[in-house]
């Protein structure tokens, strides 16, 4: 272990990276940290080598000799996924706030700065920066603005969990907050989701794009790795967790579409049509506990039509109507949209539409906005539709009202 000089203050922020065979990315990770306009003397380092052997604990340890920020790295042996590093980096911190830093990936010069001004303002416990990807995908609705306290239940932040984020260290101290070693895959978002529910706010810093997520060529990154299994098992945690903070209801059902959607869904895509029956049947098993205990009618509200149907299934132990919307999606087939109820409500015609005795017609129903074939279908705002009797007795008040606010001609 190669210790950082001491210091009479904390840090505002310790950069925590956590590194597994992370050449040769690591390089610019540890150059953007260096580049920080926040300046050496307000941040540190907190390293981690989990039993590389491509040269990456070398690589730190060579930066920690040369660096002016103050910088503590240790080697261990290999624990097989990122919270181990994590939870050992965290334990070691001494700043104000802590950032997770993945090895491949990097900082925009002023992300700590900005992110840190931002908690400081506003009070908040997590600060988000605006991620972009490098030779991949990101998330790109939650950064329509510069928010000093996003409303978690109406936002699309409740989507992003990943855990590079700004996290105010005492709200984590204080909890006893880690990284569940136990998952091998979204213990991210189990961790950055009861920041959320139980921390102070969240902002988010849209304006700058703070951090640069790189899709490795070697498709080698950390938290890629696991199968079917732990996909249920980080599904269930997240679902439990949310469950024992949010009370039943609408604000519920708006966090759960994250674990539902993002974690269980994909597991029951296209792809499920070429699996092979006993991978049906075990994927069936796993998923019905947690549709017993977590799905609603108001979940499904807040969904696609696809995604309802295909949760409606499992809900319902329907197997074999679940292959032929999963068939439908894999040959990239459009639905037809029609019209139907009074008033007319467009509802989007996947297998099986218009027969009650297999799911009903609102199963199929557009309830959020959906692209169909290149078109914009929205969903109508729903509330209760007044009686014929109401309508009558308002357009009878109205008429009164008008005729009494009419001046009269004078007599002369």
């Amino acid at each position: 272990m190669a210790d950082m000089p001491r210091k009479n203050h904390e840090p505002d922020v310790s950069v925590i990276i956590g590194a597994y065979d992370a050449m040769p990315y690591l390089v610019r990770c540890l150059e953007s940290v260096e580049a920080q306009t926040i300046g050496a003397d307000r941040m540190e380092i907190v390293a981690i080598d989990d039993g590389s052997t491509d040269g990456t604990g070398a690589c730190l340890e060579e930066f920690a000799a040369r660096t002016a920020i103050p910088m503590r790295v240790v080697r261990q042996p290999n624990s097989g996924g990122p919270s181990g590093p994590r939870n050992r980096g965290l334990d070691l911190a001494r700043g104000r706030y802590v950032f997770f830093l993945d090895a491949d990936d990097y900082f925009g010069e002023e992300a700590l700065e900005r992110m840190v001004a931002m908690g400081d303002r506003a009070g908040t416990d997590v600060v988000l920066g605006k991620i972009v990807g490098v030779n991949r995908g990101a998330a790109k609705s939650m950064w329509g603005e510069t928010v000093e306290r996003a409303d978690l239940y109406s936002s699309n932040i409740k989507f992003t969990l990943s855990a590079q984020k700004l996290f105010r260290r005492d709200l984590l101290v204080r909890l006893g907050m880690a990284f569940d070693e136990k998952l091998k895959t979204g213990e991210d978002a189990l961790f950055t989701m009861e920041a959320y529910l139980r921390g102070n706010g969240i902002s988010v810093v849209a304006d700058y794009t703070c951090y640069y997520l790189v899709g490795r060529e070697d498709r080698n990154q950390m938290t890629k790795k696991g199968g079917f299994q732990r996909r249920f098992d980080s599904a269930r945690a997240l679902m439990g967790l949310i469950a024992e903070y949010v009370p039943p209801g609408p604000r519920r059902d708006a966090l759960m579409v994250r674990p539902f959607v993002i974690t269980l869904l994909p597991q029951f895509g296209p792809g499920l049509v070429k699996q092979k029956a006993k991978v049906h049947e075990r994927k069936m098993a796993l998923a019905a506990p947690l549709m017993k205990a977590y799905w609603t009618p108001g979940l499904g509200r807040n969904l696609k039509v696809n995604e309802r149907l295909r949760l409606m299934c499992l809900a319902a132990g329907r197997l074999d109507l679940l292959l032929e919307i999963a068939a439908f999606l894999r040959d990239k087939k459009e639905p037809e949209i029609v019209r139907r109820g009074n008033p007319p409500r467009p509802h989007l015609a996947y297998p099986h539409f218009g027969e009650s005795s297999v799911l009903p017609d609102s199963a199929y129903e557009v309830t959020v906005t959906e692209w169909v074939g290149g078109r914009r279908v929205e969903a109508p705002q729903r509330g209760p539709r007044p009686s014929f009797a109401r309508r009558v007795v308002r357009k009878a008040r109205r008429t009164v009202l008008s005729a009494l606010r009419t001046p009269r001609a004078h007599r002369v």
